[in-house]
């Protein structure tokens, strides 16, 4: 199985257009008030401007307001919302769009008992931070406490770096990869070389 590519926290074209070039499925824009890497509606639209057809739109927001998603949502029309916080799965099905669900697995196996209240998520996103803390923060978790057979697409997320996605992919087996501060040379700004490294440590490990 080829393992999917989601490249989180753009906030320049050019990074974002590297990295569909490179191989990228999809690009994770970020609206939450909390995150370093947030970008207004006016560079996410450039962003999502010169991408190539194919490569996904994810936007990401965590405990914002139901009319800060909605106005995001409708004017940038996304291919998928991602919510990192503590929204219940009602809540996040209330914007007619397919959403992504970050599960934090800093808290070690008591994360895993959360994944089944949102059956209706196109996919969970596994990430190492804490309970109640931004993604994005580099921190990974135990890759072995990966469910390897699960109802829905398990992303794994947390920590990786060009370094370590290989052994990630052969441990965890996800169906996709999340990566946002492992290929940046500071926050929001990404790196041409490490991106390109990290895409062929993914491809290699297909492989």
């Amino acid at each position: 199985m080829r393992t999917r590519i989601k490249c989180c926290g753009m906030t320049r074209p050019e990074d974002a257009l590297l990295a569909a070039r490179l191989g990228a499925d999809a690009i994770g824009v970020i609206f939450t008030a909390r995150s370093k890497r947030r970008v207004t509606l006016e560079q996410a639209q450039a962003i999502v401007d010169v991408l190539p057809p194919f490569v996904q739109v994810v936007a990401l927001f965590m405990d914002d307001s139901a009319a800060d998603v909605a106005s995001v949502s409708e004017a940038l029309r996304p291919n998928y919302l991602q919510f990192h916080g503590s929204e219940p799965e009602g809540w996040c099905t209330q914007f007619g769009r397919p959403f992504l669900k970050g599960i934090a697995m800093g808290q070690g196996k008591a994360g895993l008992t959360h994944l089944g209240e949102y059956p209706r998520a196109a996919a969970l996103l596994l990430d190492g931070h804490g309970l109640g803390e931004a993604g994005g923060s580099g921190k990974r978790f135990d890759w072995s406490t990966m469910p390897r057979q699960f109802p829905q697409p398990l992303i794994l997320a947390g920590g990786l770096t060009p370094e370590n996605v290989g052994e990630a992919i052969r441990i965890a087996r996800p169906w996709a990869v999340d990566v946002a501060s492992g290929v940046e040379s500071a926050p929001g700004v990404k790196d041409a070389q490490k991106l390109e490294r990290f895409i062929r440590a993914v491809r290699d490990a297909d492989g």
